[in-house]
């Protein structure tokens, strides 16, 4: 599913690692593919039903959250794509984490005790719960690695004002919570998530997708007291696991490593993850669509819903 598809009106085409991005004037496009990335690679196989994944869980919560901040969100014409406003994007993301985990457990166990600005004390054990929760942004790279950033230096960058980001904390705080909160109504815990902001008539405007496995991570609530007590891994729903897998066949994404053979096993393994990750976060069965013809499927139900609204 990386075919690029030829739309009436369409004014421009853009494909990211995980989603290709299809302009129609002041309106945008995003098909979900398949496609999966890791360390800003996209490895070289397909997860079945991920892109439906993914794109329905994004609706789901941006659906929930609009009461927080205005989404980019109208329509879902296909369970792969979403319809929507086109933003003028900030070009950072803004990651919160309230656990000691992933990319922040990586850079604290080496040594390094400020984070994206952020001072963090000695004696912190991994999956350790926070004080509270800390904003650590990155900026947004068209290639290549997002690169860590403190919130002082995107103000002396001229990245974005100060006023500007003062808003972007507060919005990415309260979307943390209701997360956060989401996630405990169905036995989870939200560990970290990033958000993408733009702007929309100069008002700010939630991008992309949110409170993904792409975009998240995910601990489940009843064990973690006793596995982190005991100092074992998390039970956890995120796409952490497929960073590990690569991590320990020797990969980050660093120059000269090679991508390792994902095998058919693997492939399952990461869709059922998937798949699980939706029914757990959501409360709702999954409904597998049709994928025998997948692409036809996109541009069909793309283009009747296209005839409507153009």
């Amino acid at each position: 599913m990386s075919k690029e598809y030829k739309f009436s009106n369409q004014t421009s085409f853009y494909q990211g690692k995980v989603r290709d991005v299809y302009g129609f004037g002041e309106y945008l496009l995003m098909i979900t593919s398949d496609r999966i990335s890791a360390f800003d690679v996209v490895l070289p196989k397909l997860i079945p039903f991920k892109g439906q994944v993914l794109n329905q869980i994004a609706s789901y919560f941006l659906n929930a959250t609009r009461d927080i901040v205005p989404n980019w969100l109208i329509s879902t014409p296909d369970a792969n794509a979403a319809y929507g406003f086109k933003c003028e994007p900030i070009p950072i993301e803004m990651v919160i984490r309230n656990y000691m985990v992933g990319h922040l457990w990586r850079e604290y166990s080496s040594g390094k005790r400020v984070v994206c600005g952020v001072v963090l004390p000695d004696g912190l054990r991994e999956n350790e719960v926070l004080p509270s929760p800390i904003i650590t942004p990155t900026t947004k790279a068209h290639e290549g690695h997002d690169q860590d950033i403190s919130l002082e230096e995107i103000v002396n960058q001229n990245i974005v004002s100060e006023t500007l980001l003062k808003e972007l904390v507060e919005k990415t705080h309260l979307l943390f919570q209701r997360g956060q909160q989401m996630a405990l109504e169905k036995n989870l815990i939200l560990v970290d998530t990033k958000y993408e902001f733009g702007l929309y008539n100069n008002d700010i405007m939630l991008m992309d997708e949110i409170h993904t496995p792409d975009s998240s991570r995910y601990f489940y609530l009843a064990p973690y007291e006793d596995l982190f007590s005991k100092g074992l891994p998390q039970k956890q729903l995120s796409k952490e696991f497929v960073r590990e897998w690569l991590i320990k066949n020797n990969f980050q994404g660093k120059e000269g490593q090679q991508i390792p053979q994902l095998t058919d096993e693997f492939i399952q393994e990461i869709s059922d993850r998937y798949i699980l990750l939706y029914t757990e976060i959501t409360g709702l069965e999954f409904q597998k669509e049709d994928q025998k013809d997948i692409e036809s499927r996109i541009f069909n139900n793309v283009n009747t819903y296209l005839s409507h609204v153009q």
